[in-house]
């Protein structure tokens, strides 16, 4: 097992450029099953994650090709239904994609249960509600979902879910995309990946509107055709640099970003004293000074997001005062990650959703470990922050959804070094 070994205490300074969207790429890749074409698709983030999905997508059958690192061209032209992997499907929670994109292209799926991250219980109840939704007979075990039409056949449908889940919006799309007829899901979630994917999809020929709003229509279409398409800048990872910064202290502009997509972040970091200015598709970052208490809860986009939860606690670590962190939507993910911080000298109260932070004066280095993906980056930013060596443990969460982490912080000024054991 690999680890981090952080000497904190270094400002950081320079320019770091942020990779494709994880959350975007995990659902874009298994769309491009779908296309009865080839499919290049730009801004591809090198993380494990992603390399996975290929792996399981490559051993389902489709042609796939790397002409440049942050470039994949997906082949799907003349692709036969294949079962994915269930040993690698377990190793990710986006694998649940594949469910929605087989039953779209196939009319049926077979996949395993999804692994991934285990920082609360994620039911994926929401999918298969709209899948029913959809016309299939869906069969839940312990260890997979296998689904086929049911009586009526597959067809667009209304769907309307109990709570605005991302995966469920995103896998119904997916689903829906090829089906005859309208759907039409309700109460959907709204983040830029719901966005990017059905952009991706529309480019293709898919006829999606209304994504990034509450109800998104989809009116199925009989192909998928090929072409070329770009993910996002990841929103989270440009958030996990912007906490460090407001953590540590510096001036650092964050490059290939979407201001707008970052409002929901930098509008929390400013109230803790950090200075931000905005450019077209880059932010500048500045902290100097203590940083002052703030009150965060987390929320569905355009809210605060949960999976930057854990890094701006960290800051709220060592502000003076006292914050509050209130998480709404998955309430068990403090624990793990703030007994770790705790260890290097944080004053945390847990009370049911709600964690109540007294900033202390300094954070101290210690051996900590990481939990899960967000957990570990949040580690990583506590190690630059505080006074002494850290060694961060379990590292490959973070490297899941972090591509180039030490090259980025080196390039930074940062003291951080992976180490082989």
């Amino acid at each position: 097992m690999a680890s981090y070994e952080i000497n904190g205490g270094n400002l950081l300074n320079g320019t770091v450029t942020i990779s494709g969207a994880k959350n975007a790429a995990v659902a874009i890749l298994p769309a491009a099953l779908l296309v009865s074409g080839k499919c290049r698709i730009e801004n591809v983030p090198d993380i494990s994650d992603v390399r996975i999905l290929l792996e399981i997508l490559e051993g389902m059958g489709v042609k796939i090709y790397k002409p440049e690192r942050h470039v994949v061209e997906l082949d799907c032209t003349d692709l036969q239904y294949t079962e994915p992997d269930p040993t690698q499907v377990t190793q990710l929670r986006a694998s649940y994609y594949l469910m929605g994109a087989q039953l779209g292209r196939f009319g049926k799926a077979h996949v395993a249960l999804p692994g991934g991250c285990n920082f609360a219980a994620r039911p994926i109840d929401q999918h298969i509600k709209g899948f029913l939704a959809l016309g299939a007979e869906v069969d839940e075990t312990d260890n997979y979902i296998a689904m086929e039409p049911g009586e009526n056949g597959l067809h667009g449908n209304r769907v309307s879910l109990d709570m605005a889940s991302v995966g469920a919006t995103m896998n119904v799309m997916l689903a829906a995309t090829l089906l005859p007829g309208q759907t039409i899901i309700e109460n959907a979630a709204k983040e830029p990946h719901i966005v990017d994917l059905a952009n991706f999809l529309n480019t293709m020929g898919a006829r999606i509107t209304g994504a990034g709003t509450d109800t998104i229509k989809i009116k199925g279409v009989n192909s998928l055709k090929g072409g070329c398409y770009a993910i996002i800048p990841d929103q989270i990872e440009a958030g996990t640099y912007m906490a460090a910064v407001t953590a540590v202290g510096g001036n650092v502009l964050v490059q290939n970003v979407i201001p707008k997509h970052m409002e929901c972040i930098t509008s929390k970091l400013e109230e803790m004293g950090a200075k931000i200015i905005n450019y077209d598709d880059s932010i500048r970052i500045i902290r100097n000074g203590r940083l002052r208490k703030a009150t965060v809860k987390t929320r569905p986009y355009p809210g605060f997001p949960t999976d930057m939860q854990a890094q701006v606690c960290v800051c709220m670590t060592i502000a003076g005062g006292v914050s509050r962190l209130t998480e709404s939507v998955y309430e068990t993910r403090f624990f793990g990650y703030c007994t770790e911080l705790e260890s290097m000298g944080a004053n945390i109260q847990i009370n049911g959703k709600t964690a109540t932070v007294s900033g202390v004066e300094r954070l101290y280095g210690a051996t900590v470990c990481a939990h899960d993906l967000r957990a570990g980056a949040a580690l990583v930013i506590a190690g630059l922050a505080a006074e002494g060596t850290t060694r961060v443990e379990d590292i490959h969460f973070v490297e899941r959804g972090y591509e180039d982490l030490i090259d980025k912080f080196t390039a930074l000024g940062a003291e951080i070094s992976r180490i082989e054991d």
